[in-house]
């Protein structure tokens, strides 16, 4: 864990925050401050589902975030940020200031996996961070969707249900397919252990969803987080032999409308080079609402 930090820091984008020169303080948050995180994390709930899922999944202290939370402090110890710093670095924040500090904490760290964030807010942090961090490996844009009430209700797909631990050798493959388009990596080669047992634990959890007939997987998607006010996919999967006939928009049909009896809506990401994925989703209902960046890091494995 990282020691308390004091960080000096100007504002410098008229965007967001406030205006002004301050003295912020960094420190690590503990299990008791978790109510004040999510209040601070529910202002923009429909930007902030990455570290919000963490957080209801494991809490706030826990190894399975594989990082530790941190919190920016002002003066007055009023919140002006949160980030997660490890396998991955998420942030939010309310000043530029604040995204300096928690970028030069993140130089620390160098074994991070990715970056994600809206677009100006990883621009300002790439700025204070590239110099001395870890290396740019891959850069992708990413589109937020959205879907809310009304919604077109398609024919039910008999089958449709939460995973169970017999089911995990047909979902690792297709999960560890989706990682490799997105990033590269195959997680089965980098880390198959790790991989295998985040998988398990996922469906452990509830929040793995599929279809199975005849032993093989035609559906797959993952509910990382699902508030009241939203729930956020990732890991949307259709088996390529029926893709084009039906099963993919009725499986989602089905799972958002069962999302959407418990939040307020669902959201996803989709890179912006999966044509065939967003016209997927749009044909779902999915509407586009606004865009992050995701930086892949070149992982330092002497550290």
């Amino acid at each position: 864990m990282y020691p308390l930090t004091q960080f000096d820091g100007t504002k410098t984008n008229a965007g967001f925050g406030i205006a002004r020169r301050e003295s912020l303080v960094l420190e690590a948050l503990t299990a008791d401050e978790e109510p004040e995180v999510m209040a601070f994390l529910n202002e923009r709930s429909g930007y902030t589902f990455g570290m919000a899922g963490f957080i209801r999944t494991n809490g706030l202290v826990s190894p399975h975030n594989r990082g530790t939370f941190y919190a920016c402090r002002d003066h007055e110890r009023r919140l002006q940020g949160v980030a997660l710093i490890g396998h991955h670095i998420l942030f939010e924040a309310r000043c530029d200031a604040a995204i300096e500090a928690f970028a030069g904490l993140a130089q620390e760290c160098r074994n991070a996996h990715m970056l994600l964030g809206e677009p100006d807010k990883v621009e300002v942090f790439w700025r204070s961070y590239a110099e001395q961090g870890q290396t740019l490996r891959l850069a992708c844009r990413e589109m937020l969707l959205e879907q809310s009430w009304p919604i077109d209700v398609k024919e039910a797909v008999n089958g449709l249900r939460l995973a169970n631990l017999d089911d995990l050798e047909l979902v690792l493959p297709a999960h560890a397919q989706l990682a490799f388009d997105e990033s590269g990596i195959d997680p089965l080669v980098n880390d198959p252990e790790g991989f295998r047992l985040r998988c398990a634990r996922r469906i452990e959890k509830g929040q793995t969803w599929v279809l199975v007939e005849d032993g093989r997987l035609i559906f797959k998607a993952e509910v990382i987080s699902d508030t009241q006010e939203v729930a956020y996919l990732e890991g949307v999967w259709v088996d390529p032999a029926v893709r084009g006939k039906g099963y993919g928009l009725r499986c989602m049909s089905q799972l958002v409308r069962e999302l959407l009896s418990k939040s307020a809506s669902v959201c996803l990401l989709v890179n912006e080079k999966f044509e065939d994925s967003q016209r997927f989703y749009k044909k779902a209902g999915f509407k586009f609402i606004g865009l992050f960046d995701t930086i892949f890091l070149k992982q330092d494995k002497t550290n």
